[in-house]
C-alpha cells in the first residue's frame, strides 16, 4: 500500500518536463497575443490616417472647386477667394481662405478669418504670405483647421507657369506623404475651379475690375 501511494506522485524529471511544456505553451500564447496586438495597432493607425486623407480630400477639393480665384501663392501657402458672400465683386477678409503647408512642408491646414469687423474690399496686391501677418489690418482672429497633422513633403502645384499669375490658375494639385506601418505613402489631391471668376480680372490679371462691364 505504501509503495502504491508513493508511485502515484510526480518524479522530478516529470515535473521539469511539465514545466518546460508549460513554458513553451505560454511563450507561444504570448507571441500570438503580441502579434495580434501589433496587427491591430497597425490596422487602427492605417484606418485612422485613411479617414484623415478622405476628409482632407473631400474638404479641400470642394473648397477649391467652388472658389472664385486663386488670389496669391508663395512657397508656404496659397490664398483662395472662397466666395463673394455679399456680392460686392470684391475680396473681403471673411471670404478669404489660406491653404498652408508651413516652412517645413509638414502640415496641411486651413486658415480662415471670422467676421470681426465690417467687410472692406482687399486688393489682390495686398494679399501676401500668411506668415507675413498682413491680414491683421482686417481681422484680429484666425480659425485654424488642421487637415493632416502628420504629413510630410507637402507640395503645391497651381498649373500656372511663369509669367502667368496665380489668379489665372484653374487647376490645383496638392501632394503629400504619410507614414503608414513604417512606410511612406504618396497621396495627391486634385481639384479644378468650376466657378473661376476670370471675368472680374483686369487684362493683366493682377487686380479686380469694378464691374463685369469694365
Amino acid at each position: 500500500m505504501r509503495y502504491t501511494r508513493y508511485n502515484r506522485g510526480l518524479t522530478l524529471v516529470e515535473l521539469m518536463v511539465a514545466l518546460v511544456v508549460t513554458s513553451v505553451v505560454l511563450a507561444a500564447v504570448a507571441t500570438l497575443a503580441y502579434a495580434l496586438g501589433t496587427a491591430y495597432d497597425a490596422a487602427d493607425d492605417t484606418s485612422q490616417k485613411q479617414a484623415q486623407v478622405r476628409y482632407a480630400t473631400l474638404r479641400i477639393s470642394e473648397l477649391i472647386r467652388h472658389c472664385k480665384l486663386i488670389c496669391s501663392a508663395t512657397d508656404e501657402d496659397f490664398a483662395i477667394w472662397r466666395a463673394d458672400d455679399n456680392e460686392d465683386g470684391q475680396v473681403n477678409i471673411s471670404e478669404l481662405v489660406f491653404i498652408e503647408k508651413g516652412s517645413s512642408s509638414n502640415r496641411l491646414r486651413l486658415c480662415e478669418f471670422p467676421l470681426s469687423s465690417p467687410d472692406t474690399g482687399i486688393s489682390l496686391s495686398e494679399i501676401g504670405a500668411f506668415s507675413s501677418n498682413w491680414w491683421t489690418a482686417y481681422s484680429s482672429e484666425v480659425n485654424y483647421t488642421v487637415m493632416l497633422p502628420q504629413c510630410s513633403n507637402v507640395q503645391f502645384d497651381l498649373y500656372a507657369p511663369p509669367p502667368a499669375l496665380p489668379t489665372q490658375s484653374r487647376f490645383v494639385s496638392i501632394s503629400f506623404e504619410l507614414v503608414e506601418n513604417g512606410m511612406a505613402r504618396q497621396y495627391q489631391i486634385n481639384a479644378r475651379l468650376r466657378g473661376w471668376a476670370g471675368n472680374l480680372l483686369n487684362q493683366t490679371g493682377d487686380s479686380l475690375v469694378d464691374s463685369d462691364d469694365d
